[in-house]
């Protein structure tokens, strides 16, 4: 097994349990975020689609918020100065907000009426009484029925429309450029540890494995040669034992042999001195 293609690790049983364990996490943390790549894929293809409907929805609102105005400026003449004139405070404030989309924190923009405090939204807003802070109201009052405020009061809230869907517009592409990245982001680690993470912790515990059962038959060779050693030796050993042993009982036998002789001869001798 090549040596790039796994971990460098010493073949031990320590090392046997510290890689099953960072395998056994390896493929938790690949689930969790095949879990987390599902997620976002989910959620990016859901922003796309609001995306490309809230712009074929803004191209005919632009077309619509500009006839408007057009309708308003023929039949009032210039407004612009009037409209500059009339502004005190901001109509509309942008506000952010976080959203927490499987980990990935994907920004979102809304717009907030300033001048609606009674909190009835654009309905309340376009029937303000005199003395708000209104652009189209003021506008409106001003240059009466006959005078285009009716189609001051229409451009007005066309473009109020048409503010509030470019700040949605806004805050779709920008959640989906936060998506897109999370999740590219996502499954390149997904394939990292799927393609080289797994493989090189699988080849490394398999070249682990091997290493110690290679080890175990060479210890198992290493006792079965001793033991047969052993036996040899104690053979030997035995052998030179019974050869002692057989040795001892000869001289024995010699010296007994040799008394039996010796008292036998004295025996004859005394018969031959009688």
């Amino acid at each position: 097994m090549s040596s790039t293609n796994r971990y460098p690790a010493l073949p031990s049983r320590m090392s046997l349990i510290a890689f099953k364990t960072r395998l056994k996490g390896a493929q938790k943390g690949h689930s969790l975020l095949k879990k987390k790549a599902d997620a976002l894929a989910l959620r990016y293809r859901t922003v796309m689609g609001e995306l490309h409907k809230a712009k074929l929805e803004m191209a005919d609102q632009i077309k619509g918020s500009y006839f408007t105005i057009t309708q308003a400026q023929f039949i009032a003449g210039d407004i612009s100065l009037a409209v500059q004139e009339s502004l005190k405070i901001p109509t509309y404030r942008m506000e952010l907000q976080v959203e927490n989309i499987a980990g990935v924190q994907v920004p979102s923009f809304h717009t907030q009426n300033s001048d609606a405090d009674d909190g009835q939204g654009e309905a309340a807003a376009e029937s303000r009484l005199p003395g708000d802070h209104s652009a189209a109201a003021g506008l409106s009052l001003t240059a009466g029925l006959g005078k285009g405020g009716e189609q001051i009061k229409e451009a007005y809230s066309a473009f109020r429309h048409t503010l509030s869907l470019l700040v949605k517009i806004a805050s779709l592409q920008t959640s989906w450029i936060t998506l897109d990245i999370a999740q590219k982001v996502t499954n390149r680690r997904v394939n990292a540890l799927e393609k080289v993470v797994i493989p090189r912790v699988q080849n490394t515990l398999s070249y682990i494995t091997s290493e110690l059962d290679e080890q175990e038959r060479e210890e198992f060779f290493r006792l079965k040669m001793v033991q047969k050693k052993k036996k040899a030796m104690a053979k030997i050993q035995q052998a030179a034992r019974d050869a002692e042993t057989a040795s001892i009982e000869a001289e024995r036998t010699r010296k007994r042999n040799l008394l039996i002789a010796q008292r036998d001869g004295g025996v004859a001798e005394a018969d031959m001195v009688v």
